[in-house]
């Protein structure tokens, strides 16, 4: 009785209130990542990221009134369950697979930012090593999820939404206080002018429509929290409200930009990019308190996107690779495959710090591009078509769909007259798959 009570904790189905579930996507989409990389953005394409953010709204629209209704109705644990239940066995490991592969790289790259700030910041100045941050970082994220699973990670998200709000908050006072005047030339939203450009229009709102439904509806880490809902139409109103309160919170962020930017420039401050908030909040110009709101505010928003992924790891692992749930010893299974996720992730973040990747907002999208568009064909050609496929060639499929996307991407500005691939990158990746469906389809 009491390893049943413990496996409903850790997945935590029908059992939370949507306004909490609410409350802990706005933190689930805000990692690291969001704190340091959205200001950091303003000066490359101001506030062009608002673009995409229409295109997320759209997307959560899809998942709320499309996605939601299907897997309450199949009563699934792990969306990609769905995925034996429409074409087979084969198709399911594979989307279990990809999933796997897209969410230990997508948050160790977050949880990478995370570990090198306060490596930076906090552990470096006291000569510890960087493995050590990392391991010590990893530790705490496996710590307060072993027990408590999902249910833990949503109270979690709920108090990291409060502090990162209160952060960017005081710091929006704090360093505006300090600048007075608004710069407009950083503020720029909409790109109509040029189609090749990168944050054209059209590209930001289609990638940011297929980039959510991807990365959030097709995502066992996020729709963990939805599934946790007690029924669709609370599903829906936590979907719909959070992504609306999202859209705000990534404008305050990108505001405290414009000021960073303009306080940089007023002190002689040089560094761009990810680095520019660190380098403005623990400056000399600033009280320290500013500096240790930063520290706060980046600790609240990675370690607990960092426990999210670990729990949805863990569960896709079990469920879906190990068929944990069939096991006797599922509690058990369990417990260790959380370890194993852990260790994974460890070894990943000391990849990325060993290959110096510091563009992290950019590389978070395209390994999503890659990644997560063979999951976005497998789901719509099971949804909008009745056809049965070869589940056996299903692996593939996914395989050389991406393999398909890197060769044009490479060649993109040769082949098309400078055409440069954005995030759109995802929609024509998850077409290859659907396409590459269709040609194994049973007749």
């Amino acid at each position: 009785m009491n390893q049943k009570k413990a496996k409903q904790d850790f997945f935590a189905t029908r059992s939370t209130s949507w306004w909490m579930v609410a409350l802990a996507m706005i933190g689930s989409c805000m990692s690291g990542v969001t704190f340091v990389s959205v200001p950091g953005m303003v000066a490359a394409s101001g506030f062009g990221y608002l673009q995409m953010c229409l295109g997320f709204f759209l997307g959560y629209l899809v998942i709320a009134f499309v996605l939601t209704p299907l897997y309450f109705k199949l009563g699934v644990v792990s969306i990609y369950q769905y995925l034996e239940q429409r074409f087979g066995l084969h198709s399911y490991k594979t989307g279990a697979w990809f999933f796997f592969i897209s969410k230990m790289l997508g948050a160790s790259v977050r949880l990478f930012l995370v570990c090198a700030t306060l490596q930076l910041l906090v552990t470096g100045p006291l000569d510890v090593p960087f493995w050590v941050t990392v391991t010590l970082s990893v530790f705490l994220v496996w710590l307060y999820t072993f027990r408590g699973g999902v249910k833990s990670v949503i109270w979690v998200d709920v108090i990291k939404t409060l502090c990162m709000l209160v952060t960017v908050g005081l710091c929006l006072v704090l360093i505006g206080r300090e600048v007075g005047t608004w710069d407009h030339s950083l503020s720029r939203i909409f790109y109509f002018d040029d189609v090749n450009h990168p944050q054209f229009f059209l590209k930001q709102l289609l990638g940011g429509l297929f980039t959510v439904i991807a990365t959030t509806g097709l995502d066992q880490d996020m729709m963990q929290r939805t599934l946790a809902c007690k029924n669709v139409r609370d599903s829906q109103k936590n979907l719909v409200v959070s992504s609306i309160l999202q859209i705000v919170v990534i404008a305050l962020f990108l505001v405290l930009g414009v000021f960073l930017y303009q306080f940089a420039a007023l002190h002689g401050i040089q560094e761009k990019g990810d680095a520019i908030f660190p380098a403005v909040a623990c400056s000399s110009f600033l009280p320290p308190v500013v500096g240790v709101l930063f520290v706060v505010g980046l600790v609240a928003a990675g370690f607990p996107a960092g426990g999210s992924a670990l729990t949805a790891l863990t569960t896709s692992f079990t469920v879906d690779i190990l068929g944990g749930l069939k096991r006797a010893d599922s509690d058990r299974l369990r417990r260790w495959v959380h370890v194993g996720m852990a260790a994974g992730m460890v070894v990943c973040i000391l990849v990325f710090n060993a290959l110096n990747s510091t563009s992290t907002i950019d590389a978070v999208y395209r390994l999503a591009s890659y990644t997560y568009g063979p999951l976005l064909g497998l789901f719509f050609f099971g949804i909008l078509s009745k056809r049965e496929v070869r589940d056996r060639w299903v692996p593939v499929v996914c395989i050389l769909a991406p393999v398909l996307c890197l060769v044009l991407d490479l060649n993109s500005e040769r082949w098309f007259g400078g055409y440069h691939f954005s995030y759109e990158l995802l929609l024509l990746n998850a077409l290859f798959t659907a396409l590459g469906l269709f040609l194994i389809r049973k007749r």
